[in-house]
């Protein structure tokens, strides 16, 4: 697997400010907006979205209000948004969860994936490999190694079945050859709370997610599933480095709307992200969180998940992963 799930979407914040300069749906919005959020408060995928919408209240003067739905790996809130009417006041937080792996993972989905117009890819970042503190292994290849040793032995808690994280975990053991214990949750916040207290041995997760635990030490971060280090995680490996290929887990976050959303007001949309993606205090506070902005057209977010969704089906197809 190579790098180009990230570089493929680097934009500048230059275009996004000036897309914002031709207003494409005035009067738009007039009410305040519902960004659903498929999972817990506190979670990587909350985290991102109220970052951003503090700053899209402050562009609009209109209110926009994160609400949690979370369960079935994001499917809940996915069904709420797909489901919406197509005007604009209702959007989802974009994530592999509800955009690609419940669509495509699910023997019955309640939703396809083009029953979204996807508005923007706000960011994207690698997940990480952490573990409960007591874990016997602190390196990568250490953990590896103690995994083939342990097969089917080892707890591994995901934010719900196909979401981004128990993708991740597919991917993992399909690199490595181990054999986990799938435990799904209902978001990453209470799979975290386990991990802190050794109820599971670990999980794949964002730096957005646990990163207060991390701070805290109540978990370890064992490696970074992705291309390189992160700036937050310096002195943390990435799998590649221990030798562990073709194990890189991207995540990405961004802001979806029903289709059917009349073009010029995802364009609006649109236009108002890339803008909050341009301020400091956004970059920053996503720069923290090991992230890396992306912004871009609604085409460039289209393509992108349409790229991420054949990554998948290959997995189907090899067996990885199977339809629940």
């Amino acid at each position: 697997m190579n790098v180009t799930w990230l570089v493929a979407l680097l934009s500048c914040a230059i275009s996004g400010v000036a897309a914002a300069q031709a207003d494409p749906a005035p009067g738009f919005p007039s009410k305040p907006i519902r960004w659903i959020v498929g999972f817990t408060p506190g979670a990587s995928n909350d985290v991102v979205a109220r970052t951003v919408a503090a700053r899209l209240t402050e562009i609009w003067g209109r209110q926009i209000i994160i609400d949690n739905r979370p369960g079935a790996g994001g499917m809940i809130g996915g069904e709420l948004a797909a489901r919406a009417a197509p005007d604009g006041y209702t959007v989802l937080l974009a994530t592999g969860g509800p955009n690609i792996g419940n669509p495509l993972l699910s023997k019955r989905p309640v939703y396809r994936i083009e029953d979204f117009a996807y508005v923007v890819i706000a960011a994207a970042t690698p997940m990480v490999v952490i573990v409960t503190p007591s874990f016997p292994a602190h390196t990568p290849r250490e953990f590896v190694d103690y995994l083939k040793a342990n097969p089917g032995k080892v707890n591994w808690a995901s934010a719900g079945v196909n979401s981004t994280p128990h993708v991740s975990m597919a991917i993992f053991t399909h690199a490595t050859g181990v054999k986990l214990i799938h435990v799904p949750y209902k978001g990453g916040a209470p799979a975290l709370i386990d991990v802190v207290s050794g109820q599971v041995a670990g999980m794949h997760t964002s730096v957005a997610t646990a990163e207060s635990q991390i701070r805290a030490r109540r978990v370890r971060v064992i490696a970074v599933a992705g291309p390189k280090r992160l700036s937050s995680l310096p002195d943390v490996p990435t799998l590649a480095e221990a030798g562990v290929n073709d194990a890189e887990a991207p995540n990405f976050y961004g802001m979806a709307a029903p289709a059917r959303t009349p073009p010029a007001i995802v364009q609006k949309l649109n236009s108002g992200v890339n803008q909050a993606l341009a301020q400091s205090e956004v970059r920053r506070r996503l720069a923290d969180l090991g992230m890396e902005i992306v912004g871009g057209s609604p085409q460039d977010a289209a393509r992108f998940v349409m790229q991420e969704a054949g990554r998948v089906r290959k997995l189907i197809s090899a067996g990885v992963l199977t339809p629940e």
